[in-house]
């Protein structure tokens, strides 16, 4: 008799499936096809409904932890929102974008305003773990976060190393130092910003010969000498690429400057231990001013010009300047027969660094 597989016959025995070859012309006995269709018939049903009330079971248990997660408080704060916003409002929360905020204020209209946020789960779409994460979106709306991470990161990138939030609630002032190839200058700014002193010192003039260490050193701590205490000493970044190699000795002096100015400021102004000097990238302070030009920084001398005069001019002026300097000041940029940017550079390097770090009052924004 000729025997193939047929798929009318399919027991599940000892956890694995075995086929059953059967007659081509006959049928089964009586009592093996009872068992076949008890089989077809019952087991799954059986595993449908096992699985189906454990899943209840499970779904009411995490709706009551989901309540558990959050005070009276919150929860009515959630709700409040869920029940009262718009689809297009519920979109500003996370996880919320699309069909989910429709599918709120649909499930609100069909069954009512939320009594608890076990009832979010309900929601088509919202499962268990998709709703702790839109109440917390609600409770701590994402574009809060996103702007404070944001400022985070620009003080992270471009003020480096970093500082504790305390550390700078606390910083009255800061010295801003820019040095070139013949004078380092320094501005010292309190938060208002108010410019307490501004000035530069000559120093050396760079040539194709090497200076050795000990130049640097009584130059530099000659200069040091002559500047204000303060909370903060910024330094300038001047971001020179090492692959110009016609540029080397003036990165070589730069880099030999920096080290000496960070050492000798820690040395001399840090009485508790703690690191007082940072940096700050030129080009950084160059694209806060707009004074950009591709990937060149033009002269801030304008824009020192502008804040003298509105130093004067206004109530509320963005750097304020003290009367009986304002002259002198104006005169020195006027009357100078050789460029002194660094001057220039030094004022607005502490403004910037204020505005990034403070804003444009005087509250902490990060």
């Amino acid at each position: 008799m000729a025997w193939r597989t047929n798929l009318a016959c399919l027991i599940k025995a000892g956890g694995r499936r075995k086929w059953f070859p059967v007659p081509e012309y006959s049928s089964l006995p009586p009592v093996l096809s009872n068992i076949c269709s008890l089989r077809k018939s019952t087991a799954p049903e059986k595993l449908v409904a096992s699985a189906a009330a454990a899943c209840d079971t499970n779904g009411k248990e995490r709706g009551k932890a989901l309540d558990g997660l959050f005070s009276l408080e919150q929860q009515a704060s959630i709700l409040h929102v869920l029940n009262t916003a718009s689809d297009k409002e519920l979109e500003a929360f996370r996880l919320l974008r699309g069909r989910k905020s429709v599918n709120i204020v649909e499930h609100r209209k069909k069954f009512g305003p939320f009594q608890s946020l076990e009832s979010l789960i309900g929601v088509p779409l919202i499962q268990y773990k998709t709703a702790v994460e839109v109440c917390n979106s609600i409770l701590c709306p994402e574009n809060r976060r996103r702007k404070k991470s944001q400022e985070k990161w620009l003080l992270r990138k471009f003020i480096k190393p970093g500082v504790e939030k305390e550390r700078l609630k606390a910083v009255n002032s800061v010295v801003s130092i820019v040095f070139g190839t013949r004078r380092i200058a320094w501005a010292h700014l309190d938060r208002k910003p108010t410019v307490l002193d501004w000035q530069q010192a000559e120093c050396w003039k760079l040539t194709n010969k090497t200076y050795p260490a000990s130049f640097y050193l009584e130059e530099i701590s000659s200069v040091i000498s002559k500047m204000p205490k303060a909370d903060l000493y910024i330094l300038e970044k001047s971001g020179l690429s090492i692959q110009n190699t016609s540029l080397l000795p003036i990165l070589l002096h730069f880099l030999i400057t920096e080290a000496m100015l960070y050492a000798l400021l820690n040395k001399t102004f840090a009485e508790d231990g703690q690191h007082r000097v940072l940096s700050i990238n030129r080009n950084a302070v160059g694209k806060h001013f707009d004074l950009m030009i591709g990937d060149t920084r033009t002269s801030g001398r304008e824009l020192v010009k502008q804040f003298l005069s509105e130093s004067v001019l206004k109530e509320q002026p963005r750097v304020f300047f003290p009367r009986d300097l304002v002259v002198q000041y104006r005169q020195k940029i006027m009357k100078s027969s050789h460029r002194i940017e660094e001057l220039y550079d030094s004022l607005l390097q502490a403004v910037a660094f204020y505005e990034l770090v403070f804003g444009r009052g005087s509250e902490l924004k990060c």
